[in-house]
């Protein structure tokens, strides 16, 4: 999704752009680079429902939210990713 809107129409459901309807960002979305202006309201320039993104935790977009720390003061990784990288050596 190019991150101009060239071309968008705004419609009641949101921003019409290449036959995808882009919805307005939410609360969390604020400070993140990814946002764009488009008339009134700001967008996404990344994922049209960002409210979906958001829903079980951190977007994986968000250039605004740092990796969270567990109790130990480390990293939180996915298990499946960390047992890879071990697999590799790094």
């Amino acid at each position: 999704m190019s991150a101009n809107f060239e071309g968008a129409v705004k419609t009641a459901e949101g921003v019409l752009f290449n036959g995808v309807i882009c919805q307005p960002v939410v609360e969390k979305c604020e400070g993140c680079d990814r946002t764009k202006q488009f008339e009134d309201a700001t967008y996404c320039g990344s994922y049209a429902q960002p409210a979906a993104k958001w829903a079980l935790g951190a977007c994986n977009f968000a250039t605004h939210v740092k990796a969270s720390l567990d109790k130990q003061g480390k990293v939180k990784l996915n298990p499946l990713k960390a047992s890879k990288r071990a697999a590799k050596g790094r």
